[in-house]
């Protein structure tokens, strides 16, 4: 392409731009490492430093999220709860719904939990080491791209069934998530505190446990610490009540029966065939007397 009305001049352009070469200037546009044969971008510094500031800036934000939202604990294990179906983490699910099948559990299990496992991160591995062609668009690495697909198509399905599962195991069962119970919680109690006139923040006074000296405090202490804890003040993010002024919920007839029969679904065991009757009416006697005191 020529310039000006000398169509035999001679036009030298910079780079693939269309911005021409000043005669004994220098470039608009400095030359990369790939003008140099054999020559490549220095590891250290120039790449390692790029990396390193990627890096901090992603460590910065995820350490941002965390802090910001911070990873909700679950519930107390209860081997009593018979309702609770145990589920991993989201980004385990694929790996969870894997070892359902037969063909990698029971006599497979070390292929579905080694095996399979070690060869495909062992390929992800030796990926670079196996693929050393220069071509990066994947449409011209069927093999590589293919592989790369095959594989986020089964976790993503993998993952779907395994949540669909969960959900469905739930509905079946008539079980409420923990998650969910303890927003249910957290509202009805916000709910009773502000009909107490209570504000959000505020120290309220523990309704102190009424004789401690009774020989009931023993039995309670031997079959019921395991869930209300050595001080029997319960675990409220759990939905386990403490027994500090239970007889002002409850009266005795109300105790003997959810001590004798159990309640909700498991989640407070029947002790009928571990205790004697005589044992249970001592018990819930004393659970009885837990009031808050009389205002003067």
């Amino acid at each position: 392409m020529a310039h000006g009305h000398n169509s035999k001049e001679k036009v030298v352009y910079v780079g693939d731009s269309r911005v021409r070469k000043k005669p004994g200037g220098y470039d608009t546009v400095p030359p990369d490492y790939t003008a140099y044969p054999g020559k490549s971008e220095a590891f250290v510094p120039n790449f390692l430093l790029k990396e390193w500031m990627v890096g901090v800036v992603v460590l910065v934000g995820f350490l941002v999220l965390t802090i910001a939202e911070p990873a909700p604990l679950g519930y107390p294990a209860d081997p009593t709860n018979a309702a609770f179906i145990p589920m991993p983490d989201w980004y385990f699910l694929f790996l969870y719904q894997f070892l359902k099948y037969p063909y990698v559990s029971q006599d497979y299990v070390v292929l579905g939990t080694i095996g399979i496992p070690g060869i495909a991160f062992g390929a992800l591995l030796l990926a670079p080491f196996l693929d050393t062609g220069k071509e990066r668009r994947f449409y011209r690495r069927p093999v590589a791209a293919t592989l790369m697909f095959m594989a986020l198509i089964s976790v993503f399905y993998l993952t779907k069934v395994s949540w669909d599962h969960y959900t469905h195991e739930l509905e079946k069962t008539n079980t409420v998530p923990e998650h969910k119970l303890r927003e249910e919680r957290a509202r009805e109690a916000a709910a009773e505190a502000a009909k107490k006139g209570i504000k959000p923040g505020q120290e309220v006074a523990v309704v102190p446990i009424v004789d401690k000296n009774d020989p009931a405090v023993d039995i309670l202490k031997a079959r019921c610490v395991g869930c209300h804890g050595n001080d029997l003040k319960g675990n409220e993010s759990a939905g386990i009540p403490g027994f500090n002024g239970i007889g002002d919920r409850l009266s005795k007839e109300e105790i003997v029966d959810i001590v004798t029969n159990g309640k909700g679904g498991g989640k407070m065991p029947a002790q009928k065939e571990s205790m004697s009757a005589e044992e249970i009416d001592q018990v819930a006697t004393w659970l009885a007397k837990q009031k808050a005191p009389a205002e003067k």
